[in-house]
Parts: structure tokens; C-alpha cells; sequence
């Protein structure tokens, strides 16, 4: 991708940088840009997580450029892993779509990611710093901040939230010779959105933050992409205050998703049918969730809650279980699973962990309870069922929250139609793959 023609808003951070991306990608389409994004990881495609003005890349051009991806590994010997491949990918594509300007979300930390080959970023962003990866990043918020603050780059702008360890970034900032840092306050003024809890208890609300720091971003940026649109001799496009109060208001798939789903409750001979208010929520560190919990407390402070959690093998499991438990007080209330997916907590690794849930609904996955498709079906999509059942027995909600790898298996158990990847794909997402060339195509495609 040659970065003369392309401005780039380089993302990292703990918690909100993919809605911060998606927020910033869709108002700068809004504007007129045609505009490139990468994200991760997916939810159901493979393909949501390289998208130019709002479609994720067809089937035809992941063929298309996988092929000159995996001919220059070979050719190499490069030993590429599955983010390194996908990166590439991203930057295939949009440099030979005319893609104008790329959102950039970081995959893991900043300073060693696969993103990080970036020069010269128009705008680096860091939404938040919490406690991930610690064996990875470190073990203090400090250390995460300094392996975040990796995406810093020399002459260029920096823009952190307000959930930072703002003088270790500052520092990083003036080491790395940043042209500037910025927080949201010196663009926006003092704001932030808070929510009151039964008249005593705030807490933050992470998509107001969230649209809060995307708008800062869009000032900053709308400055540098003029000055490119004039050096180019190209008309210029304003980014306007009601394109970015309308472009900020999108939210992606799982975070906060609110849905209502129609279940039988038949009788005897009696036909019934019930909604239950379901919510889904890839809250998957301590952080996350306490935030999950609090926005549920605000949003249904009178309503039963009814919760599925599935989680990542490198979470604290016992921490944040147990914060779940302390919300729901009964073990009954939880329902374990777990994700078809190389990296995700195994019933048995969540039980160990915390003995408390030993009261709780699971089912440990079988070799012989796969679907045609290569895909568990004992885990996740018997709790499901099973919880919305419950749910609609007991006037519950239902609760659906953790790994992201649970997702797409939670959406089709609820009846939502879309692409979804084959179980080869859903197999190597994250894992290493020095020669494999899978079927980067959806499941129906995959079979025939």
C-alpha cells in the first residue's frame, strides 16, 4: 500500500477501538471519502473485518488478493501467521481499490502488531488502557500503555480517551517526538457522558466516550485531509458537525445489541408465544464487564437477568466469573460454554478456575455432537436454547456476553441469517498458518 496516496488513522487500545474505527470509517464515508477499514476479529465472516465504504470485501476479491498474498509467502518462506496474512490482505486491497483514507484498528498491544509497518499515520489514536494480555503486555497499565503507544509516530498527531494512564502516553508521545498529543477536552471542552444508577451510583458510558473520542478524531483529521485534497488538486470534502453527530451514532454487531426474540412457550395443547429482550455483548476482561454490568443496571435496573457466558483461554477466568455470579446471585442464572475456536476457555478450564459455577448450566462438548459443518453444537447453541427458555419461563432477560468466538454460533441459534465463515476458517483464526491455503469463503460456498 503506498502511503503517499492514502491517509491513515492507526487505533489501539483496551476496550472501545473497534467501535472508535467503525464510528470514524462510517463518518468519513459520510463525507465523500471512499474509505477503507480494518477491524478484528469478526464475528460471523472472515470478510467483516476488511471493508471499503461499508461492505465488507466480496468473495471474488479475497480470492483475488489472497492468492498474491500467499505467492509472495512462499516465494519468501515467510512464515506468516493468520493476522499477518489478513493485514496484508487489507492493505492489497485497498491499495488497489482507490481507497482515499484507512481506519486501522490495531490487533493486539500496538508496538509489535502487524499494523504497526505504518510510517506516517495522519491521526494515532488510543481509546483505553486496562489489564489484557498481561503475559503478553505486561502486567501493569503503565507497561500495556507503553506497548499501545508503539502506533506513535515522529511528526505525527496522537489523540488518547480519557481511560489512559495519560502521563506514561504523554511521556511515550514526547519521546517518539509526536507532533502533538491531544485529549478530547482540548477539542471538544470538558463533557463525557454519565449515567445515574437508582440517584446515587455514575458510571461512564462507554459508547458516549466512545463518539466522544471518534468526534475529537474528526476535527484532527479534518484538517490534514484538506491539506492532502489541495496538494493533490483534488475538490476538497468537509467533514460537517450533523455529518459527524449522524456518522458517530453507529454501533457494531455485539456491543450493547439489543434485540427482542420470540419464543414458544407452548402448553399442553395451548400455543404460545413469548419475546424475550436478549442482549448481546463481547465483554471479555475485567474491565468490559464491569462496565456490561453497570450499563445493565442503568438500562434494567428492575429486570431478572438470565446470562451465557463463553470466554478466551487467556482471560482471568476466576475474576471475571466471579463477577458475574456477584450480579446474577444465583449459579442457576449462568450458563457456560464453549467456543469451537483454538483459543477459547474449555468448560472443564472455567470449573477449575472457579468451583462456584459447578451449580451452574453446561454441557462439556463431545467429538460425536458436531454438526455437518464441523462445528460444535453441544456448547453453545444447546445454552442458548436452554436460557432462552428459562428466560421466557421466568420473565428474565437474557444476557449473552464474553469471547467474541461464541458470537456467530449465539446469532444463528437466535435466528439471525448472515455470512458466516466455514469451520476451516473459524479453525485457523488465529492460529499460525506458514503454508495453508483455506477456503477464505462462506459456509454454503465452502460445501458446495
Amino acid at each position: 500500500m503506498d502511503q503517499q496516496d492514502i491517509s491513515i488513522i492507526h487505533i489501539a487500545g483496551s476496550n472501545g477501538k473497534g467501535s472508535v474505527a467503525l464510528k470514524t470509517a462510517n463518518t468519513l464515508r459520510l463525507a465523500g471519502f471512499q474509505v477503507g477499514l480494518f477491524v478484528s476479529p469478526h464475528i460471523s465472516s472472515f470478510r467483516e473485518r476488511i471493508q471499503i465504504n461499508g461492505e465488507p470485501l466480496s468473495e471474488a476479491q479475497v480470492e483475488k488478493y489472497l492468492k498474491e498474498i500467499y505467492d509472495i509467502c512462499e516465494k519468501g518462506d515467510i512464515p506468516a501467521t493468520f493476522f499477518e496474512v489478513t493485514t496484508a490482505l487489507a492493505f492489497r486491497a485497498f491499495a488497489q481499490e482507490g481507497v482515499e483514507v484507512v481506519v486501522l484498528e490495531t490487533g493486539l498491544g500496538g508496538r509489535l502488531d502487524a499494523t504497526n509497518v505504518i510510517k506516517h499515520p495522519a491521526l494515532s489514536i488510543i481509546t483505553s488502557i486496562g489489564l489484557e494480555h498481561t503475559k503478553i503486555l505486561g502486567d501493569t497499565v503503565e507497561l500495556i500503555a507503553l506497548e499501545k503507544g508503539g502506533i506513535i509516530k515522529e511528526g505525527c498527531p496522537v489523540l488518547v480517551g480519557n481511560n489512559v494512564p495519560f502521563e506514561t502516553l504523554r511521556q511515550c508521545a514526547e519521546e517518539k517526538k509526536a507532533s502533538q498529543i491531544y485529549q478530547c477536552e482540548d477539542l471538544l471542552g470538558e463533557g463525557g457522558e454519565q449515567v445515574m444508577i437508582e440517584g446515587k451510583e455514575t458510571f461512564e458510558d462507554y459508547d458516549a466516550q466512545n463518539s466522544r473520542i471518534s468526534k475529537a478524531g474528526l476535527i484532527l483529521l479534518q484538517f490534514h485531509l484538506a491539506e492532502r485534497m489541495a496538494e493533490s488538486n483534488k475538490t476538497p470534502k468537509f467533514i460537517m458537525p450533523e455529518m459527524i453527530n449522524e456518522g458517530v451514532k453507529i454501533r457494531p454487531p455485539c456491543r450493547f445489541e439489543e434485540m427482542d426474540i420470540k419464543v414458544d412457550t407452548t402448553d399442553g395443547d395451548t400455543s404460545k408465544q413469548k419475546n424475550v429482550r436478549v442482549i448481546l455483548d463481547v465483554a471479555h476482561n475485567p474491565q468490559a464487564i464491569d462496565y456490561l454490568l453497570a450499563k445493565l443496571r442503568a438500562s434494567y435496573p428492575t429486570a431478572n437477568q438470565r446470562i451465557v457466558v463463553g470466554m478466551s483461554a487467556d482471560k482471568d477466568l476466576k475474576y471475571c466469573t466471579n463477577m458475574l455470579l456477584e450480579f446474577v446471585s444465583d449459579p442457576s442464572k449462568l450458563h457456560l460454554v464453549e467456543a469451537s475456536h483454538p483459543r477459547a476457555a474449555s468448560i472443564s478450564s472455567m470449573l477449575e478456575a472457579n468451583p462456584k459455577l459447578s451449580d451452574s448450566y453446561y454441557e462439556v462438548p463431545q467429538k460425536d455432537s458436531l454438526n455437518e459443518d464441523g462445528r460444535d453444537v453441544s456448547s453453545v447453541s444447546t445454552q442458548v436454547q436452554k436460557a432462552l427458555k428459562l428466560a421466557a419461563a421466568e420473565n428474565e432477560m437474557l444476557v449473552i456476553c464474553g469471547s467474541v468466538f461464541i458470537m456467530a454460533d449465539a446469532r444463528e441459534s437466535l435466528g439471525i441469517v448472515e455470512p458466516r465463515d466455514s469451520a476451516v476458517i473459524s479453525e485457523v483464526a488465529g492460529a499460525g498458518m506458514r503454508s495453508s491455503q483455506e477456503n477464505f469463503s462462506d459456509t454454503k460456498n465452502a460445501k458446495a
